[in-house]
């Protein structure tokens, strides 16, 4: 988890307009996971009304940004208060640091 986590963090360290193509066109479940794990961020509820609207019309959301990633993908946010606090509440556990938080959330996606 941790080599996962620095690799991912050397993504989000590249400009905001570097674009992302990942070979899968997952977005609507990844999304419909990351509201799940935090349901209020605006951002987020923007972005997956938008590919809703894409995928109607059999339209690609892809390519993405690192600016969109850091914005909406929960695996890049594990560092904030917001995640943090969606898998202590989710594992009743009192608090969780990056790493911790990575790795459950991790665990998390796989049985979602």
């Amino acid at each position: 988890a941790t080599q996962m986590l620095q690799s991912l963090t050397k993504l989000a360290n590249l400009p905001d307009q570097t674009q992302v193509f990942c070979a899968h066109e997952y977005t609507q479940s990844n999304l419909d996971f990351a509201l799940h794990v935090t349901p209020n961020n605006l951002q987020l509820v923007h972005y997956s009304h938008k590919v809703d609207q894409l995928r109607s019309q059999n339209i690609p959301t892809i390519p993405s940004t690192i600016a969109t990633e850091k914005a909406i993908n929960p695996f890049l946010r594990c560092h904030l208060n917001e995640t943090q606090v969606a898998i202590s509440t989710e594992y009743k556990i009192a608090n969780t640091d990056e790493i911790q938080t990575f790795t459950l959330l991790r665990e998390w996606k796989n049985q979602f």
